[in-house]
Formats: C-alpha cells, sequence, structure tokens
C-alpha cells in the first residue's frame, strides 16, 4: 500500500506552492492529501477543506471563517487543526505531515504537529524557522526548514527549497520503521553538574535490562520527558536533576513549565525525584542578566550562559513549590536528598558551595511534604555525584517499582 502524507497550507494563498510540494512527493513514490487552512478564502484545489478543519473547533466553523480580525482567525484555526489532526491519523494510515507558510501559517499549524507522537514524520517550512523556534517546536520533534524568501509565489530558490523539504518527509516516510521496545523505557534528568550521579545510574539500569531515556534539563528537556510520560512512551522516571524548579520560581531562561511534574504524578507511574542543579538559575550571556540580580554571585559558564547561586529564601520558595505538587501524588515516591551538595559546583572549594542554603531547601522539604507510607524523603551523607548516592537511587526506584517491571 502506498504510504500517504498530509500537505497544509492556507491554500488561499499559498495554494500554487503547495501543489508544488504535492507533485514532488508524488514523484517519489507517495500520495499526498491536500489540506486547506485558510481562514479567509478558499480552495478548489483542496483535499479536505477549510470548512472540514473549521467543524473542529469547538465553539463551531463559525468561529473560524470569515472573521475579520485576522488574529483571532488564526488563533481560532490553530484550535480547530489541534482538535482534528491527531484524531484524523488515527483513524487513517496516514504517515506524515508537511505545512508550508509564514508566521501566521506556522502559528495554525505547530500546535496540532506538537500534539502528534515523537518519532512520526512532521515537517513546517517557514518563514520563521531561523529564529526563536521554541514557541513553534516545544517539546516535539517536529523538523523546521527556513523557506529563505516568503512563501510567496515559486522562483529559482523557493522551488529548490520546497523541492528539498518534500523529499525530506517522503524519506521520513519512507524509511520509517518500528523498533522493537523489548525493554522498559525509563526517564532520567540531567545537567552537565549532575553528569557523573547520571551515568552511574544509567549504566546500572541498563545491565538491569531498562532503557534509560536521558533528558538534558533545560526548560524543553522535562517537557519532553513528560511529553513522553503523557504518551505513554516512558513507565518510570528517576528525575535527579530537577534544576527547571529553579528558573521556574526565580526567572531564569530554562523553567520547566507551571505544570512540571503534574503529568508524571498523573500517570502514577513509578517516581524517584532528587534535588540536581537548584543551586543555580540559569541565564545567557553576563550581559543579558536582568537588572535586578545584578549583585548577586555568578558563574560564567561559557559566553552564552551565565549561572546563578541560588539565595536561602530561592531555596524556601523552590522546596515549597515542589512540596506543593509532590503532596498530590498518589503512587509511590521516594525524594532523596544528598546532603553533601547538589551539584559539581556545589561541593567544598567549590564556587557553589554553602551548605547553609543546602539546609534551607532540604528542611523546608521535610517540613512541607507530607510523608506517607508511599511518599518519602530520605537524606543520604554524600554528594550527588557519589557513587553511594547513585546507588541509592537505583535501590529506591526498585522499591517505588515493586513487581511492575518483572
Amino acid at each position: 500500500m502506498r504510504k500517504t502524507i498530509y500537505a497544509m497550507a492556507t491554500m488561499d494563498t499559498k495554494g500554487d506552492e503547495l501543489c508544488f510540494v504535492a507533485d514532488c512527493i508524488r514523484r517519489a513514490g507517495l500520495d499526498v492529501v491536500l489540506v486547506d487552512l485558510s481562514t479567509q478564502g478558499h480552495s478548489d484545489r483542496a483535499d479536505i477543506s477549510a470548512q472540514t478543519i473549521a467543524q473542529a473547533h469547538p465553539a463551531g466553523p463559525e468561529k473560524v471563517l470569515g472573521q475579520t480580525d485576522r488574529g483571532q482567525a488564526v488563533t481560532a484555526m490553530s484550535a480547530a487543526l489541534r482538535n482534528w489532526l491527531p484524531g484524523e491519523i488515527k483513524a487513517t494510515n496516514i504517515a506524515g505531515v508537511i505545512a508550508i507558510g509564514g508566521s501566521g501559517g506556522t502559528a495554525i499549524v505547530a500546535p496540532a504537529f506538537q500534539a502528534l507522537p515523537i518519532g512520526f514524520p512532521k515537517l513546517i517550512v517557514s518563514t520563521v524557522a531561523s529564529g526563536n523556534t521554541l514557541p513553534y517546536v516545544g517539546s516535539s520533534d517536529i523538523t523546521m526548514m527556513y523557506s529563505v524568501v516568503d512563501v510567496a509565489g515559486l522562483n529559482s530558490v523557493s522551488r529548490r527549497v520546497l523541492s528539498n523539504a518534500a523529499h525530506a518527509i517522503a524519506g521520513m516516510v519512507t524509511n520509517s520503521r518500528d523498533f522493537p521496545e523489548d525493554r522498559p523505557a525509563l526517564g532520567m534528568t540531567m545537567f552537565g553538574v549532575t553528569t557523573p550521579c547520571v551515568d552511574m545510574v544509567r549504566e546500572t539500569l541498563e545491565s538491569k535490562g531498562f532503557d534509560p531515556l536521558v533528558f538534558h534539563a533545560t526548560g524543553t528537556g522535562g517537557q519532553a520527558m513528560e511529553k513522553l510520560v503523557a504518551d505513554g512512551l516512558i513507565g518510570g522516571v528517576l528525575d535527579i536533576t530537577t534544576t527547571e524548579v529553579a528558573d521556574e520560581v526565580v526567572g531564569g531562561i530554562m523553567p520547566g513549565g507551571p505544570r512540571r511534574f503534574d503529568v508524571i504524578l498523573e500517570r502514577g507511574i513509578p517516581y524517584v525525584m532528587s534535588l540536581g542543579a537548584l543551586d543555580m538559575v540559569n541565564f545567557g550571556a553576563r550581559e543579558t542578566i536582568p537588572e535586578q540580580f545584578a549583585d548577586r554571585q555568578f558563574l560564567i559558564h561559557n559566553p552564552q550562559v551565565t549561572l546563578m547561586r541560588t539565595t536561602f529564601d530561592e531555596n524556601r520558595q523552590m522546596a515549597q513549590w515542589i512540596a506543593a505538587k509532590v503532596n498530590r501524588s498518589t503512587a509511590p515516591i521516594e525524594i532523596l536528598i544528598p546532603e553533601r551538595g547538589i551539584s559539581m559546583l556545589d561541593k567544598a572549594g567549590e564556587a557553589f558551595y554553602d551548605p547553609i542554603v543546602d539546609q534551607c531547601l532540604f528542611e523546608t522539604l521535610e517540613q512541607e511534604i507530607q510523608q506517607t507510607d508511599t511518599r518519602r524523603i530520605t537524606r543520604h551523607s554524600c554528594h550527588i555525584n557519589d557513587a553511594a548516592f547513585a546507588e541509592a537511587l537505583v535501590a529506591a526506584f526498585e522499591r517505588v517499582s515493586g513487581n511492575r517491571f518483572k
């Protein structure tokens, strides 16, 4: 059976360009369905009309089509597509999706593409792909290709770019394969300053038959892990490096978001947490740090990343933020405290070593978290990167997981 790709655009303005992409895909041996996302007009060349998509909006198609305010129309069409596309993919044999557009078209498709499973081929050709793509990619595996010229007509540049995009999505679809999931997948969080610990835990878990997936705790890293948890692709989590909470609470550039931890707790999967790198908040280059932090303690990690030591009050706030989440847990969870430091920089002789501030974090957690038979905090007289602590994390995971993976 020939595989099918859905190709999307606002076809009242991007119809010729989308049809060119479709022709390239067909020449690669795949079928194409043209989806119109126009909010002001319509296209007779679409296989699936904008009206069909608009019907998926919770408030009805009139909320989407014919709006005089373009911003409201784009937002509404985006919501409609977000409701429609995941279900359409489950119900049909769609093998991949591609979209082309400017800022408006990209804003329409991005949330829907983000909602698709990790590994499902998805590509956007966009005029905004050379800037900050975080709002469009989020924690998904969307491939974005910069259009170089505007998606406004076919010319010597746009034909090359669109042809490359068409063959890229065709290649993804043609060569996609299912990989055997013969080992239980576990999520783990890491930062450079907790790497020794995470590496030791990962290697031990691999020897026990698990498939540890390590996520860089940069805000989107935690979100990506939690998306896989929500999709049912991760069956347990060792959240060793919860530094994203520091950026969320204090105002750094790598926040985990207000829903950090929620999906893990809601799914009730085996969960072990520690406090890795909560001694630091992440900023960009030194000159970009907000003036309100001017008198703080900093460490320049590299020209693009500056680290700021968290304070006594900030550690209390972080502990309270974590406790408010953890106290909603219903499945077994263990929180392990490494009493001799929570990062490479937080040990005797290093820049962020401050045991008094650390004690505030530890004690506030113990005061605020309502411990039960299934919600436990344990202290360990070692540094987070000590082998003994790595062993304690693995032992804790085995306790909270019980017989689930046997």
